[in-house]
């Protein structure tokens, strides 16, 4: 059975966990009122998409 012979360093232990990090969602700011949205999706701000009013506020 496969039993390691020694205890892993918390070096060791960070340095494999370094690439476990969350990313941040790709933020851009919309064209028509210049609040920042989450890209591809309706602004919350104004309801525009790609410079079309979707969604009435």
């Amino acid at each position: 059975m496969a039993v390691p012979q020694r205890r892993t360093s918390k070096t060791r232990k960070r340095m494999r966990r370094t690439h476990f990090k969350l990313e941040v969602p790709g933020m851009v700011k919309c064209p028509n009122c210049g609040e920042y949205k989450l890209a591809h999706r309706v602004c919350k701000a104004c309801g525009s998409y790609k410079g079309e009013e979707v969604v009435n506020k």
